[in-house]
């Protein structure tokens, strides 16, 4: 009996199924089913799974996992580089250091990971629906080559990157420039965008004079391989102040346009633009000393053989002192070589470090500023600094969204690139206090959950309503399916269209609790 009553249940399941695939959206189905698997041909199309049957082979199942597994890497990726936007100058930079010339490559990888995140999210559509359906999936081999691209590119990617911007998951953690960089028209319009400081990048040419630079070489910011072909490759800090004067600093900003702005520069700003040369230190310091604006430099050291590679120090504090008008307390000193002697020959500069030291250091050593790059943000530690009289400031910020966590962090200061922007902020973007924060994702979640509530109801009445319509023929390939109510029990029969035999042998009866 219980043997019958199983056959009899497996029969029901059996038709079931067959309605379903009969009456719901075959089209669609079809449709699904080409694209997934490249099923164009009807004779290809079947791939219904029967009750109990598995979705599909050990190859396909594993092919589905690798699927998911792209989608989470590719999406992990994507989310990562998107945060990591404030830092896209770096990464382009860096390559340039690399390659030898200058090009976008940082949206150049937020297009690709766009278009493998889009490709394996579609692909995992195709496969949920064809699953809903009933389907068992035969993904194409053209697909599998692309998810395997895909996964390899988003692994690959993923270790380069942390290995050379580790600093950037913190971003996740914490989640334009009008002028060519280090030239003066560039720090005039800092000045009049507001800035309350001027950063820039300082090294000593062959014949003693300080100016601005933040490559080691000339060749990204500079049309030095025009006017010096050989000597492309050679260290800026090997060329006389008479040799970089003749070059031109700001003609490659309006060729390569790195920052998508060139464009919003009247004629006039381009053409004055174009003709940037290199700026010195003392016509740096003289422009902050006639706005009134802190400055703050990275001091690097000339390489070997230079003439000022020992006094280097020495021939910058002079060009402070003696050749700019500047005061000495509106330059925050961050070079850390020779601090203790610095401080004794020029006891008014505001030292400042780029490290975060123990308090006692810090104090032994007159510090008064800190200069941390963005991912050190906290407020603890913000707080803890600023009880003993130390400032904080931040570098390099250039997103609104880090801009207003900066703000909300509690830090003093920040640099950035876009002090054109920040100037119109007159409050953080988002004004959440943490609880608020916390209340808007579990709202949110709730509601998510309810949505998905609601659409499981809604296909399995559909379901239910497709196999059990009371009172309704449905007519299958090689029958009619109907159901009419006993007192007994509900009896379910398919009549077949060829001879009353069949008829009677697909008779099923089935007990209605």
């Amino acid at each position: 009996m219980n043997h019958m009553a199983s056959r009899l249940s497996q029969q029901v399941q059996r038709l079931r199924a067959q309605l379903l695939r009969r009456h719901e959206h075959q089209p669609l189905v079809w449709c699904l089913l080409g694209l997934y698997g490249c099923r164009w041909r009807r004779q290809e199309r079947s791939g219904g799974a029967q009750p109990g049957d598995c979705c599909c082979d050990k190859l396909e199942g594993a092919s589905f996992a690798v699927l998911v597994a792209a989608f989470c890497l590719t999406l992990l990726f994507l989310y990562f580089w998107g945060q990591a936007k404030n830092d896209y100058n770096d990464f382009d930079w860096f390559n340039f250091g690399n390659l030898g010339f200058w090009f976008p490559w940082s949206v150049v990888l937020l297009v690709i990971a766009t278009a493998f995140f889009t490709y394996v999210t579609v692909l995992m559509l195709l496969a949920v629906c064809l699953l809903s359906e009933g389907q068992k999936l035969y993904l194409h081999w053209s697909h599998k080559i692309g998810i395997l691209v895909s996964l390899a590119f988003a692994i690959a990617a993923t270790a380069v990157l942390s290995d050379l911007w580790s600093k950037e998951w913190t971003t996740l953690l914490l989640s334009f420039q009008l002028a060519p960089e280090n030239t003066l028209m560039s720090f005039e319009r800092a000045a009049e965008a507001g800035s309350d400081g001027l950063e820039t990048d300082v090294t000593v040419s062959l014949d003693g004079v300080p100016f601005l630079m933040h490559d080691d070489t000339l060749q990204r910011t500079t049309n030095v391989g025009e006017i010096f072909p050989n000597r492309s490759d050679t260290p800026a800090a090997m060329f006389t102040w008479s040799e970089l004067e003749s070059l031109n600093a700001g003609s490659w900003f309006l060729a390569h346009n790195p920052f998508g702005t060139a464009g919003s520069l009247s004629e006039e700003d381009k053409q004055r633009a174009g003709n940037q040369s290199v700026c010195s230190l003392q016509e740096f310091l003289q422009l902050a000393a006639h706005t009134g604006k802190l400055v703050i430099f990275d001091l690097y050291r000339p390489p070997r053989g230079h003439p000022y590679r020992d006094t280097w120090i020495h021939r910058t504090l002079e060009v402070i002192q003696n050749e700019s008008a500047i005061p000495s307390s509106q330059v925050l000193w961050l070079p850390p070589d020779l601090r203790a002697l610095v401080q004794e020959l020029d006891p008014d500069l505001q030292q400042t470090s780029g490290s975060r030291l123990p308090l006692e250091e810090l104090q032994s050593n007159h510090i008064v500023r800190l200069n941390l790059h963005y991912s050190s943000m906290s407020t603890e530690l913000v707080s803890e600094y600023a009880a003993v009289n130390i400032t904080t400031n931040l570098y390099v910020i250039s997103q609104p969204w880090l801009y207003s966590l900066a703000w909300c962090t509690g830090v003093h200061s920040v640099t950035t690139n876009a002090p054109q922007l920040f100037a119109t902020m007159s409050s953080p973007h988002f004004l959440m206090t943490p609880d608020e924060y916390i209340l808007m994702w579990i709202l949110t979640d709730v509601l998510s959950f309810i949505l998905i509530l609601i659409i499981f109801f809604f296909h399995w009445w559909r379901e239910r309503g497709l196999a059990f319509c009371s009172g309704r023929e449905l007519h299958l390939d090689n029958g009619t399916y109907s159901k009419f109510k006993t007192e007994m029990s509900d009896i379910w029969s398919v009549s077949s269209a060829i001879s009353p035999t069949e008829k009677t042998t697909n008779l099923a009866t089935v007990t209605e609790h």
